[in-house]
């Protein structure tokens, strides 16, 4: 399928979705939102997802320039619309997809364009790249689930200091401070990004996809639910034929060929 605002290719079960509006920092309108929700609520074929953007960002922030009938309703009637009926679907999306995320940050990444990107399992993050709530500057709370999700990442101090002060988090800090899994040279982003991802789908996707919905459900559970989320997990993958082949691999002391089912 072909999309206005993104591109999507697969390759080595791998689907890379790169954010594609380079002239405007790859700004996020709703329709992109929608087109994204799209490509993680139905993998296909694909055992990993890696979002990147197009030149020289990530992604700016959401775009509202374009809302149809943008005279008709207040400003923020209409972002609160554009939340409720694309951003925010997207990012729930996004903790439901089935199979790994991988982000590969290569450049500013803002507003909407942060939560985008910290909405991965594993995040790369380019020497150039840096992660900006940038609202208080403009008048804005964030959006995009950061509220939740900075807190649970990094903790309330910073998370605060993150939305309050409205400050650039350079790539090495942001790895420092564990927002992102890694901080990379800009060379080696894309190629170490994509390297993980390979991996990632190479492995028994039904269990690491268990794995993504078991942590985000131990988020808001206490530790009797966490156990009990645990258990149906491990119900659901241990009837995969991965976890056949993982079983009979390790009493034949091999390593495990691994196909996703």
């Amino acid at each position: 399928m072909s999309y206005e605002h993104i591109l999507v290719e697969t390759a080595d079960d791998v689907t890379t979705i790169t954010l594609n509006r380079p002239d405007r920092l790859n700004a996020c309108p709703p329709d992109m939102g929608v087109e994204l929700r799209d490509v993680f609520a139905d993998p296909g074929d694909a055992r990993c997802i890696l979002v990147t953007g197009a030149g020289r960002a990530f992604c700016s922030g959401a775009d509202l320039a374009n809302n149809a009938d943008s005279g008709a309703t207040s400003p923020g009637r209409r972002a609160y619309d554009s939340l409720s009926r694309s951003y925010n679907p997207l990012m729930m999306q996004m903790a439901q997809c089935e199979v790994p995320i991988v982000s590969a940050v290569n450049g500013p990444a803002a507003g909407v364009g942060c939560s985008i990107a910290l909405a991965a399992d594993f995040v790369f993050a380019g020497s150039s790249a840096y992660f900006l709530q940038a609202f208080v500057n403009i008048g804005l709370v964030p959006d995009g689930g950061a509220s939740w999700m900075l807190p649970r990442l990094i903790g309330k101090a910073r998370a605060t200091e993150m939305m309050m002060l409205g400050e650039k988090i350079g790539a090495e800090k942001a790895a420092e401070w564990g927002l992102i899994y890694k901080a990379v040279s800009d060379d080696a982003l894309m190629d170490e990004a994509r390297a993980l991802a390979v991996r990632l789908a190479g492995g028994p996707t039904q269990a690491i996809g268990q794995m993504r919905a078991n942590i985000m459900a131990a988020l808001q559970m206490n530790y009797p639910a966490a156990l009990h989320q645990e258990a149906l997990g491990q119900r659901k993958a241990g009837e995969s034929q991965d976890a056949v082949e993982g079983a009979v691999a390790f009493l034949q002391k091999r390593k495990a060929e691994f196909t996703g089912k």
